[in-house]
């Protein structure tokens, strides 16, 4: 998506709405860095001031992340998911454990009945990106690999309100995935995605909710 000079006042409700579409539309996932300060004025053809009140405003609202040093980052897709983020922050980790749990072992069994060919292809890319991430010996790429793994997941359940939900959650599954993977990649605490793609692609939902619940009980204590 190329970002356009807006033409209407007031510029900065206008450089929000142009940022926020760059977010929602998946021009700029979650944990990418956007573009400088400098190259947005440029991109948008407006003052300093109107896109650095833009970035605060998205700051202020959850969706970016403005770290001193480094840059800006996205943190999340909607206000609720940063709201989500916030609010679940200090959360404890068997919590959220047993959340995940709830809403995966449910999507993936429906996905295991509701699965296209076209979202078997999405799972068998996500998983194999999922792989490549974990040999890379990257903790942060595994962390976001897994994530969009589990995504394909919920998404191939097609249930838009589970999905929605699975979301607008997705920096508080990002937080426990971080906090079981830890800052290294430790090849014992590797846990294996396969088992539920197969049980999808088999169309066997039972044990497809099973392994989905396995891999989240299993995380960082075991290999699989």
């Amino acid at each position: 998506m190329a970002l356009s000079s807006p033409r209407r006042t007031p510029l900065s409700d206008q450089v929000i709405a142009q940022l926020r579409a760059q977010i929602t539309s998946g021009e700029w996932p979650v944990g990418s860095r956007i573009p400088t300060e400098a190259a947005l004025v440029e991109q948008l053809g407006v003052a300093r001031n109107t896109v650095r009140e833009a970035v605060r405003a998205l700051a202020h609202n959850g969706l970016l992340d403005i770290r001193q040093g480094s840059g800006t980052y996205v943190l999340a897709t909607s206000e609720l998911a940063g709201v989500m983020h916030r609010r679940f922050a200090d959360a404890g980790q068997d919590q959220v454990a047993e959340l995940r749990a709830a809403l995966e072992t449910s999507a993936a069994g429906l996905a295991a009945h509701r699965r296209t060919p076209r979202d078997l292809e999405l799972l068998d890319g996500a998983l194999a990106r999922r792989e490549a991430a974990w040999h890379s010996g990257d903790a942060e790429d595994f962390v976001q690999a897994d994530a969009a793994f589990h995504q394909a997941v919920v998404a191939a359940a097609h249930n838009d309100v589970l999905l929605a939900v699975y979301a607008d959650l997705g920096e508080v599954t990002r937080e426990h995935l971080r906090h079981d993977v830890g800052p290294e990649l430790i090849a014992e605490r590797y846990i294996g995605h396969h088992t539920i793609l197969e049980a999808i692609r088999d169309g066997d939902a039972q044990r497809a909710s099973v392994e989905a619940g396995r891999a989240i009980g299993a995380c960082g204590t075991a290999d699989v």
